[in-house]
């Protein structure tokens, strides 16, 4: 049976990011590493320094994880890091099931879900936005997702169209980037990263926060302790 839906309200803000001056961009760039299966790439990533890793519970994708199996990586995240559970059009009663057996900081959206499903569940959330999304800056579709998705804290831009599964390695033209005619809003890069090319892309594009997968890996949901050290030291350089 499924445990009963969350029925708190969402304590998100309010106002929508394209008419809200109030967001503070940070001085350096927060990094979130997604895609986690074991405790050790957990533990890698901490003490590398990640603001932030991501879980899958999608079951087409090769790095999903079913809630049981999860606790144990949960259990590996400090405070001050956060834990965020990453779903593709799925059925509620999975998303409230993960939201009671494992209390993630923040749920991903990465389907065609609507401002009014996610909201449903009373959690902090993001929502990934595939390229048909932003790469034509005529059409209004992103401005009317943004709207819809008002109370979201940020938006993920990848490399694949909406709906689609992402950590492909791919990513997508940095030209259609749309900082600039939403200054506002908190938006996260993925798509392709990896230690090549992501001090680049935060030159160029000066994104809230980074989202790498396949860029730290050596197989799908099997991470590198190296590549996360190569990568953050490229995000954020020590010293």
């Amino acid at each position: 049976m499924a445990p009963p839906m969350p029925t708190a309200q969402s304590t998100a803000r309010p106002t929508r990011f394209a008419e809200d001056a109030s967001f503070v961009r940070p001085l350096r760039t927060r990094v979130k590493i997604c895609g986690m299966t074991r405790t050790e790439d957990v533990d890698a990533a901490v003490q590398y320094g990640v603001d932030a890793v991501g879980f899958v519970f999608v079951p087409a994708s090769k790095r999903n994880l079913v809630p049981e199996a999860a606790l144990a990586l949960f259990d590996h995240v400090p405070p001050f890091v956060q834990s965020v559970a990453l779903f593709l059009d799925a059925d509620e009663s999975l998303v409230g099931t993960v939201i009671s057996k494992l209390s993630p900081d923040l749920l991903q959206f990465h389907g065609r879900e609507t401002g009014a499903y996610c909201r449903q569940f009373g959690h902090p959330y993001i929502k990934a936005l595939g390229t048909d999304l932003f790469v034509d800056p005529s059409s209004s579709v992103l401005g009317d997702t943004l709207a819809d998705h008002a109370t979201a804290r940020g938006f993920l831009l990848d490399s694949h169209a909406t709906g689609a599964l992402g950590g492909t390695g791919s990513r997508f033209d940095w030209q259609h980037w749309p900082q600039g005619q939403y200054p506002s809003v908190p938006f996260i890069l993925a798509g392709g990263l990896d230690a090549t090319n992501v001090c680049e892309a935060i030159k160029r594009l000066q994104p809230y926060a980074v989202d790498v997968s396949s860029g730290v890996e050596t197989a799908p949901g099997i991470k590198s302790a190296k590549k996360i050290q190569e990568f953050m030291n490229k995000v954020n350089p020590i010293g």
